[in-house]
């Protein structure tokens, strides 16, 4: 923020107004808001008050903290009125001494204060002031998932996205918080591209992990515009259940706390074209249709509809039925890189899965690309670490 003043009154005049950089504060000893000196044959009270920021300061940062302190007694009261004449909440310290706002400041508003204190020598003083908070020349709006009240897979990543790439990605990430119970879960950020950064474990989440997430972001000074409001998650992790499709085994098992619960023979990509692989890797459960659109003029077919559609990446797979490939499901991969189940699986495994779900494949000559939205556990965990923007 700008310089703001530093004023002190003596017993008798009022010093010079001081520029000072950086932090600025206000303060006083008068017994009065006017700064009268006091009368014949009377002492200065000895209790000071000190403002910050100070009064008349400018485009004060709203994430910065206002503070009253006292020295030499102890405080009795302190309000600050927004321009509305709304009272800004706050507390007074439990040794009396200090007053801090618990409530954020707004963008672009003025704030009028009056702090009061009684001094050692009993005697009253008072500080009264206001200041003026900046308006952002850009506010930058983020968005976080998982959502409240979810109950997602084990691979579940927490992802916030910008809706303008922030230039100091440090300091959004900073902003960021992780909290999760019982235990504490190891885990870190990863900038997946300009405007998104995730959140994963270090390994797939412990089962019924209750998880909270705290985007502090109002206020945050990105470089390139403000944090326009923060954005909280609370959500849950489900039962351990992980899919896995090793290809040449033309079949996807499902695993539940590490134990197999299912076999499903399967159909998947071409072994032949690695650009029509089922591809290795870990991906997870995005999304699930009834009925999912499957047309692709590129391979010269149209109005293709498929059942109980599960979609495990953004480069084309998913998990569905595809009674026209009866044939060669459980014996051959014939598929253009999706997991072809007989119908009564696939609905099967439809209702079994939640968004994030693991899928492990294995077994292919192609490897799923890094482009996928939703690519989090495509990197090792040092990788991973490495694409935190906090060093």
């Amino acid at each position: 923020m700008r310089a703001g003043r530093r004023t002190v009154i003596s017993a008798f005049l009022l010093s010079a107004v001081l520029a000072v950089a950086g932090c600025s504060t206000t303060e006083t000893g008068n017994p009065n808001a006017e700064g009268e000196a006091p009368a014949d044959g009377e002492t200065r009270p000895v209790a000071k008050i000190v403002a910050d920021p100070a009064g008349d300061a400018k485009d004060v940062e709203v994430v910065k903290p206002i503070k009253f302190s006292v020295t030499d007694g102890t405080l009795t009261e302190a309000t600050v009125t927004n321009n509305e004449g709304k009272p800004v909440k706050g507390e007074i310290a439990p040794d009396k001494l200090s007053w801090t706002n618990t409530e954020k400041l707004g963008y672009g508003k003025t704030y009028t204060y009056t702090a009061k204190a009684k001094g050692t020598d009993n005697k009253d003083v008072e500080l009264k002031g206001s200041f003026t908070t900046m308006t952002p020349a850009k506010q930058i709006r983020a968005t976080l998932n998982p959502v409240d009240n979810a109950t997602v897979g084990v691979g579940m990543p927490i992802s916030v996205k910008f809706e303008t790439a922030p230039k100091d990605k440090a300091a959004a990430e900073k902003a960021l918080k992780v909290e999760t119970s019982p235990s504490k879960v190891e885990g870190s950020w990863a900038w997946l591209s300009a405007t998104q950064v995730d959140w994963r474990p270090k390994e797939y989440w412990p089962a019924n992990t209750e998880v909270k997430v705290s985007a502090n972001l109002y206020g945050v000074n990105y470089g390139n515009g403000h944090g326009r409001a923060d954005v909280t998650s609370k959500f849950k992790i489900g039962r351990n259940q992980v899919l896995k499709v090793n290809t040449p085994d033309h079949n996807l098992k499902v695993y539940r706390d590490g134990n197999l619960t299912a076999t499903y023979p399967a159909s998947n990509g071409k072994d032949a074209d690695p650009n029509l692989n089922t591809p290795n890797g870990t991906v997870i459960v995005m999304a699930k249709e009834e009925v999912g659109d499957f047309s692709n003029p590129r391979y010269g077919y149209t109005n293709v509809k498929k059942k109980w559609a599960v979609r495990i990446s953004n480069h084309g797979e998913f998990i569905h039925e595809n009674e026209e490939n009866r044939a060669n499901i459980g014996k051959n991969n014939t598929s253009h890189g999706c997991v072809n189940l007989f119908e009564a699986d696939a609905k099967a495994v439809f209702d079994a899965v939640l968004i994030g779900d693991p899928v492990e494949v294995t077994g292919s000559k192609a490897t799923f690309p890094t482009t996928s939205d939703v690519n989090d556990w495509l990197f090792s965990w040092d990788k991973w670490k490495s694409m935190s923007a906090i060093k």
